[in-house]
């Protein structure tokens, strides 16, 4: 297992939507693997394939929580069947988004259907901040990242902060 890099804004690969994976083999395995070990060492709570380069369709997740022991979860190829409900996920940060956190409006209750590591057929249904982390990570998959579903205001502010950062000298 090893830690990937993680793409930040703004590599335009993270604008990209990404190719379904069409076989679940060991090269699938050890990349969910080393994006496992990847989300704990940011540490974040999911990770996109996306976000670290590879262009598969996989996400990985853990919404255990601090005072229970991990519960790493992947899906391949996850797409949502049904969205229900309003919530606003408060405070909504990214690991490809680094020093931004905003409100973003996402379904309360959401079915993801999609494969696991052991290439059999899932289906999930979450509710509350699992649905939002699913939500968040398969719009990575699809080339969208959460400051495009905030106001333009605020994602231009954004970009313009981190345009100045990219121009100062290291």
């Amino acid at each position: 297992m090893s830690v990937l890099t993680v793409l930040t804004y703004p590599d335009p690969f993270l604008h990209r939507q990404m190719a379904p994976v069409t076989d679940v083999d060991d090269d699938v395995r050890r990349i969910i693997s080393d994006m496992t070990e990847t989300m704990y060492a940011e540490p974040g709570v999911g990770l996109a394939a996306t976000q670290v380069g590879i262009d598969q369709r996989i996400i990985v997740y853990d919404v255990s929580g601090t005072d229970t022991p991990p519960q790493p979860q992947a899906l391949i190829n996850p797409e949502i069947v049904t969205a229900e409900g309003e919530q606003v996920s408060e405070n909504e940060g990214c690991l490809s988004v680094p020093d931004f956190r905003a409100d973003v409006h996402r379904a309360w209750r959401v079915e993801v259907t999609g494969v696991n590591q052991d290439g059999q057929s899932v289906s999930i249904k979450a509710e509350g901040f699992p649905a939002i982390v699913l939500q968040h990570e398969i719009d990575h998959l699809n080339g969208v990242l959460f400051i495009d579903r905030i106001s333009r205001l605020k994602r231009e502010l954004y970009k313009r902060r981190v345009h100045k950062q990219m121009k100062q000298p290291a």
